[in-house]
């Protein structure tokens, strides 16, 4: 590539916070929405089956939008496929807020799902511009941003929700997410410029199905796809009845549970920032992923026995700390085994998986919950469990296939001047 097409395609010094900014808003709407939505679904008078599923129903539209949005972003660049899936999204917050039953409101869902299922995207624009090394630390700081985004969306969807109204009582903060995505999608043509030149000479990519067949077959990405599966199920369990187990427990509202994310929020935002990319630079992904998924597999079996709220947010904070301090691990060891050329379709094989265990997973917490209130962290812990195993037996293999390319390296005749 000559220098003038390197400088044409590098991105700017805005790249990175606009990056950012895209994440924040991204994970900003579905905060909003997260805590609102089971309130947001007994307005309409749904019984907890219809809750859990339209719950689901932004995660099957993501399971079907990764890996497709990851591989036309393979394909044409990150940038196109950015602007097109935020403002997608921004659509469906707005039709969100004029929805005229529950089943209008799943459709919608669906849709924004589906557009908003751009994270391998994301992912895949900052392994074009990350050395390997620094991945689960840029990754980490990719999380911190979600996690701001939950801190500040609960917040703004406990304040300006009013439940009491029905569904017309959720219109403020649905506008509000709305406005910002659409703010997202100008800062993005300002400011981001492509990471990744379109690559003409490789005709041919795997489709969907070929592709997730090979990678199931791999030794590390099919582990830790896997691992993404079991600890997605029993994560979105828990979040998707949370507040119906609060209020059950304690007879929260709104407001409370929005407290208590945001608290959450802060808890993985500052493991995400100044934690998780230092330690796994010093300890490596593997041990790191290990530990975290132990720290929720604590934290998970320990919640039935909350007393009050400071020991309810003490372990939703703890469990916070261990997804936060596991999931940059998944991705970077991903990026790091896969093909460069096809990262973002890779990357979004691994979320889609992660898409699909956030529809079971609340769908059969929605099922176990009406038995046993606390059902779903005592699934959620045994689940975890194994996953621990996982992540130990893909380090070990992440670690063997850095010594053979270290090894292919050092074998390879010098480049001819």
């Amino acid at each position: 590539m000559s220098d003038t097409a390197s400088r044409e395609t590098a991105p700017s010094r805005w790249a990175a916070p606009s990056l950012i900014a895209v994440i924040f808003i991204n994970m900003l709407g579905f905060g909003i929405i997260v805590p609102l939505l089971p309130f947001y679904a007994k307005s309409f008078d749904a019984p907890a089956w219809q809750i859990a599923l339209i719950f689901s129903a932004y995660s099957v539209g993501a399971f079907f939008g990764e890996p497709f949005w990851g591989r036309l972003s393979d394909k044409y660049g990150r940038k196109p496929l950015l602007i097109s899936t935020i403002m997608g999204n921004c659509l469906c917050y707005l039709a969100l807020a004029f929805a005229p039953n529950i089943w209008a409101a799943f459709v919608i869902r669906l849709i924004g799902g589906l557009a908003a299922g751009n994270g391998a995207v994301i992912q895949g624009y900052i392994a074009d511009v990350t050395p390997p090394e620094k991945r689960a630390r840029q990754l980490s700081y990719q999380g911190a941003a979600w996690n701001v985004g939950l801190i500040v969306g609960p917040s703004i969807g406990g304040i300006f929700a009013h439940p009491n109204m029905g569904p017309i009582g959720f219109q403020v903060p649905l506008f509000i997410a709305s406005g910002l995505a659409a703010l997202c999608v100008a800062a993005i043509i300002v400011f981001i410029r492509e990471s990744k030149t379109r690559e003409k000479a490789i005709t041919h990519r795997p489709s969907r199905w070929g592709a997730l067949s090979e990678v199931v077959g791999n030794p590390i990405i099919g582990r830790l796809m896997l691992l993404t599966f079991m600890v997605g199920f029993a994560f979105t369990g828990i979040e998707s009845t949370f507040g119906l187990w609060a209020q059950a427990k304690f007879d929260w509202g709104p407001r409370e549970i929005g407290i208590v994310f945001a608290f959450t929020g802060v808890a993985a935002a500052l493991t995400q920032t100044f934690i998780t990319g230092r330690l796994s630079e010093r300890y490596g992904e593997g041990k790191m992923l290990a530990i975290g998924m132990g720290l929720t597999v604590i934290a998970a079996a320990s919640q039935p026995f909350s007393i009050n709220m400071p020991m309810v947010i003490a372990l939703m904070c703890l469990t916070a700390i261990g997804q936060s301090v596991a999931w940059p691990n998944v991705g970077a060891m991903i990026s790091q085994t896969a093909d460069p050329h096809r990262q973002g379709q890779i990357l979004g094989l691994n979320n889609a998986t992660g898409a699909l265990a956030r529809v079971v997973g609340p769908f059969c917490a929605g099922l176990i919950f009406p038995v046993n209130i606390n059902g779903p962290f005592i699934l959620g812990a045994l689940v975890v469990t194994p996953a621990i195993f996982l992540a130990l037996a893909a380090s070990r293999r992440v670690v063997a296939h850095r010594a053979q390319l270290a090894a292919a390296a050092q074998d390879e005749p010098a480049p001819t001047p």
